[in-house]
């Protein structure tokens, strides 16, 4: 079967320059910040608890950072991040902090430091959150930057209930839990 053009001429220029082509992806580089429309969304994963913390940020800078981090885990909790220059102050808000070197020549993914064969230092959890949520968000076909946080914590909201509603189930029909 052959492919062929159905419509217009191969190489002619759109016609109406007040009205250019539409511009597939999102191709600038680097962080995005809220007044470049590409608002980034910050968040921690509880290893222990699986609870989520997820919000819309203006900046990715240290300080905005460290406040969320802060506000949103315990005094003792240890964060683990890649090596990421925003993320270098963490330690000084009374937090562990440990980090994976993703950067070309070292290509490390998770790490394990007290040599029992677990490796501890990794943030696969939160990496896979946030194909998560671009899945949850895909059906709605390009939100607003201005609705994003409202989107965001929808699917916060649905993946911290998750684990909950088994128990709640169990609760009100008056199952014993399971024996596994």
């Amino acid at each position: 079967m052959k492919c062929s053009r159905t419509r217009g001429k191969k190489g002619i220029r759109h016609p109406d320059p007040d009205d250019p082509p539409r511009r597939r992806a999102n191709k600038q580089r680097g962080h995005g910040n809220f007044d470049n429309d590409r608002p980034p969304v910050v968040g921690v994963v509880g290893r222990g608890s699986g609870a989520v913390a997820l919000a819309v940020v203006g900046r990715t800078d240290q300080e905005t950072l460290t406040s969320f981090v802060g506000s949103s885990t315990v005094a003792e909790a240890m964060v683990y991040t890649d090596e990421w220059k925003g993320y270098a102050r963490l330690a000084q808000n009374n937090r562990g902090h440990a980090t994976v070197n993703h950067t070309p020549g070292q290509r490390e993914w998770a790490r394990d430091d007290d040599g029992d064969g677990i490796r501890e230092v990794h943030d696969n959890t939160l990496e896979g959150l946030w194909a998560a949520l671009r899945t949850f968000l895909r059906p709605f076909r390009g939100v607003s930057k201005h609705y994003l946080g409202q989107y965001v914590a929808v699917f916060q909201w649905a993946y911290n209930l998750k684990d909950a509603i088994p128990d709640t189930l169990r609760i009100m029909l008056r199952l014993t839990p399971d024996a596994s």
